[in-house]
């Protein structure tokens, strides 16, 4: 399938898929949609201790550079896990400009340098506050080894991968979650909430980023 990078509003760039009219990140702007869905109303609900976390789509791997730049400031010590059935090849992540839109620059450049080339199914530390294990898999078939407190629900589109929008799918995420845990993610639709209601969680509208009115967000009950 065709890939390529392109510009988004804010000046960041992003993975596009055109034969499916659908792209990695917000059109809008994907750093905003980083910062708005999954670091202010996901990670900033966390302060001051270990966070165990899961992205379901780790892609460009923007969310987890943005996570390992923001845990210090929080003080937290995370120890991200991400799943990509299909990861990003080195000469796309090496055409992406993100490190150049934080504020450290050089220094997140080289994490993002060492997140993309640890390998696969192996825990790896990038920095005193932050661990990385990726998992080359799909999340069909992911039978988590721990519990997690966050969950980064990153997945393409209900309307190209409606598989991975199921009640089965939230399911496994309610039972991968600590009580008290949280799931985040972009999406909207009246179907995803269900679903997750569905699975048991309690379920939040929240106001969406750039190009979006809504977003949710869902709790594991203490």
């Amino acid at each position: 399938m065709e890939r390529k990078i392109v510009r988004t509003g804010d000046g960041s760039q992003t993975i596009q898929l055109p034969q499916w009219g659908e792209q990695y990140h917000s059109m809008h702007g994907a750093l905003q949609e980083a910062y708005h869905v999954f670091i202010r109303q996901g990670l900033y609900q966390f302060s001051d201790r270990p966070v165990d976390l899961l992205e379901i789509g780790f892609g460009t791997g923007l969310n987890a550079l943005i996570t390992l730049s923001e845990a210090p400031a929080r003080k937290l010590t995370v120890r991200y896990t991400g799943l990509e059935a299909f990861p990003v090849v080195e000469e796309e992540w090496q055409q992406l400009e993100y490190a150049g839109l934080l504020s450290e620059g050089d220094s997140v450049q080289k994490h993002f340098e060492q997140m993309h080339r640890a390998p696969w199914d192996e825990e790896c530390p990038v920095t005193s506050s932050f661990t990385l294990h990726k998992l080359k898999i799909d999340i069909r078939n992911f039978k988590p080894e721990t519990a997690f407190d966050l969950v980064y629900f990153d997945a393409f589109g209900a309307r190209v991968q409606p598989e991975l929008w199921t009640e089965d799918i939230f399911l496994g995420m309610f039972r991968a979650l600590r009580p008290g845990g949280i799931l985040v993610t972009y999406a909207a639709k009246g179907s995803v909430r269900r679903a997750m209601q569905k699975a048991g969680f309690e379920v939040e509208r929240l106001p969406g980023p750039p190009g979006k009115r809504e977003m949710l967000r869902a709790s594991k009950p203490k």
